[in-house]
């Protein structure tokens, strides 16, 4: 019998069921928990979080996951806002999550999480509505607090609320719970020898350190029962000098090999920023870096492994499965970027998965706007008012697009599947805009694949495309068009420094796109995030880079997640000059001023990366030609692709 979908010839083993306790998964995908801050000032779950896991399962997931769930507000709360299990009136919200999950295809499942020492204390989680007390391993300061030794009776009292969260899950309609003991959070405190000095029965050998862990495992079993599925977060390496390893990782896992359903393979640990970029892998690790971890796991244990590590192509987790690295792999920010991966990867359609650019815009967002966004998805957090939103356009209109970069295809896009007839009008060779200097590094191949995946939607949604072709007034007024999408990007600016036209200086695109003009010796003016890439990038194609910035910080607006990984690359990379000035350049180099002396940078190549400007001249002699205009993208306003995608795209549907 021919196979109903592509995507079972393809990925066989990905798409083959797996049982796991009383329930059989239809595919070997799970949603990874994640914990965005869409939650009220109850603890409990709001409408948005509730359309943001329902998405997951409509894209086709077999399990959707929640993440760190709290049995124990009192002394376990580690982020500003999140769901407490032990809050009056959490059942209503937790069992129309479940059924929604449900409704939509994927069976539902909820980490249970306690932050130890760190529901106390401000961290990455958060630094507001702390617990009274930070109760840690033992008596000792940390740089954002005192914490106070776990006393017995409240150890004894955590693990009865373990108890009762996963029975409260299962009574809710969950259909598994997930028990985290990684990232650094409570049990992998406990079991950290690095941490646990106690002398008890909790702390000494790894057996008594992984002792509250499996008396929490057994006290879950015994509410949820013999059948219903429960899950185990473990950490595969804590990548610390005398931390666990994965010998001693191997051990933990033995021990609850005859307990759980199924063992989740993570690693380090969330407090160190660099390590925060381990365990959620930033761009400059490649995709799957932590499934060794897992693999290692699986040959010691009887027990289904998943693994994690920023994995978004199904033809390499397909290879994972098959090979017997893992049973399941589980996706996080990647079902962020497309929750419909899943159902692209079955129809056979795996070149329009939108691919996460793993640039932390998502875990940025959860920390400073409370909700969850996403750079190259416009829908993600806004899935509840977006339900009534999809619609075909009442008249069909003449659209002409101006600019073939992410704004302008992701409108050209959008107002075809909406029925329009639209032109794009693109000024160079081919479609991509900024998106090729910005992708041109060695680390940023994610987003040299989002430019193929806009321009083949731009293709496929029937826009008419013309290259080299730029739009001016007269073409304006020639084509006239019913409306008219001003998306011609950003120019760099030129500053008035004295020796700019020196031979020597080269803009910071021609930079990236032409790193062979450049000579051994580069400047860059400029530390923001373009300086800051370009000096990880030419220091990978050879060049020793220093980089001159004016302000205090290098990369200083990028969000802290990303630049805790850009960073370490950048000092690596480059010299950092901060809080200098350039005052003027010479054959020589770069002549800089700081707070002390004045003194020259020798450079072959002096790089200019300070910044961009919307060209509004431009942009207003096109716009005030058409009675229906809009102006997206940087020609609005300088911005990030976040800021580029969802405007064009929320543009589009009104038009």
């Amino acid at each position: 019998m021919t196979c109903k979908y592509k995507g079972k010839e393809l990925y066989p083993h990905l798409f083959s069921p797996l049982r796991i306790g009383n329930i059989k998964m239809k595919n070997r995908i799970i949603c990874a928990p994640t914990s965005p801050s869409m939650i009220d000032l109850n603890g409990h779950f709001t409408p948005e979080m509730i359309a943001y896991l329902e998405e997951k399962a409509q894209g086709g997931a077999s399990v959707v996951t929640y993440g760190e769930a709290i049995p124990h507000s009192a002394t376990g709360k580690s982020h500003n806002k999140q769901l407490q299990l032990d809050s009056f009136g959490v059942r209503q919200g937790m069992t129309e999550c479940a059924r929604a999950i449900h409704n939509a295809g994927a069976y539902a499942n909820i980490q249970l999480s306690h932050g130890g020492m760190y529901g106390g204390l401000a961290s990455v989680g958060g630094d507001v509505d702390t617990c009274s007390v930070a109760y840690g391993l033992s008596d000792m300061t940390m740089p954002a607090g005192e914490v106070k030794e776990m006393p017995r009776e409240l150890i004894f009292e955590i693990i009865e609320s373990y108890g009762k969260a996963a029975k409260l899950c299962k009574e809710t309609g969950f259909d598994m719970v997930q028990v985290h003991a990684a990232h650094g959070w409570l049990f992998s405190q406990f079991l950290s020898p690095v941490w646990n000095k106690r002398t008890d029965e909790f702390g000494g050998s790894l057996e008594n350190r992984a002792r509250f862990f499996v008396m929490v495992v057994d006290k879950v079993r015994e509410t949820v029962g013999p059948h219903f599925p429960i899950e185990a977060r473990i950490s595969g390496d804590d990548f610390t000098d005398k931390g666990l390893g994965l010998d001693d990782c191997i051990k933990v896992a033995q021990m609850i090999d005859d307990k759980v359903d199924l063992i989740n393979v993570s690693c380090g640990n969330h407090e160190d920023p660099d390590m925060f970029c381990r365990t959620h892998p930033s761009a400059f690790y490649p995709r799957g870096v932590n499934v060794y971890l897992a693999a290692a796991i699986k040959k010691a244990v009887k027990t289904p492994v998943a693994c994690v590590g920023s994995l978004n192509d199904p033809a390499q987790m397909e290879e994972i499965i098959a090979s017997g690295q893992a049973d399941a792999v589980e996706l996080g920010r990647a079902s962020l970027a497309d929750p419909f991966l899943p159902n692209k990867a079955l129809c056979g359609k795996a070149d329009d998965i939108t691919p996460c650019l793993r640039c932390y815009e998502c875990f940025g967002a959860t920390g400073e706007l409370e909700m969850v966004k996403c750079a190259v998805n416009p829908i993600m957090g806004q899935q509840l008012n977006h339900k009534a939103q999809v619609e075909k356009a009442e008249q069909k209109k003449k659209v002409l697009v101006a600019g073939g970069g992410p704004a302008g295809m992701e409108a050209a896009i959008t107002l075809a599947q909406r029925g329009h007839n639209v032109t794009l009008m693109e000024k160079a060779e081919k479609l991509g805009g900024n998106l090729h200097p910005a992708g041109a590094a060695y680390f940023k191949e994610d987003i040299l694949k989002l430019i193929r995946v806009l321009e083949n939607r731009t293709k496929k949604a029937g826009v008419n495309i013309f290259l080299n072709a730029e739009v001016t007034p007269e073409v304006v007024k020639e084509f006239d068009p019913d409306v008219l999408i001003v998306a011609i990007g950003s120019e760099e600016l030129v500053p008035p420094i004295k020796g700019m036209d020196n031979k020597k200086v080269i803009m910071a695109i021609d930079a990236e796109l032409h790193p062979e003009k450049l000579g051994k010796k580069v400047a860059i003016m400029g530390g923001g995030l373009v300086g800051a890439e370009g000096a990880v990038g030419f220091e990978h194609e050879g060049k020793e880079c220093t980089i001159i910035e004016m302000k205090p910080e290098i990369a200083e607006e990028v969000n802290s997640f990303y630049r805790g990984g850009l960073m370490p690359e950048v000092e690596r990379a480059a010299k950092c000059l901060v809080n200098t000035r350039v005052v003027e350049i010479t054959d020589e180099g770069v002549i800089c001023q700081n707070e002390k002396e004045k003194f020259v940078v020798e450079a072959d190549s002096i790089i200019c990366a300070l910044g961009f400007k919307s060209p509004y001249e431009k942009v207003d002699a096109l716009a005030d030609l058409v009675d229906e205009s809009y102006i997206i993208g940087d020609c609005n306003k300088v911005g990030k692709i976040y800021e580029a995608i969802s405007q064009a795209y929320y543009t589009a549907l009104r038009v």
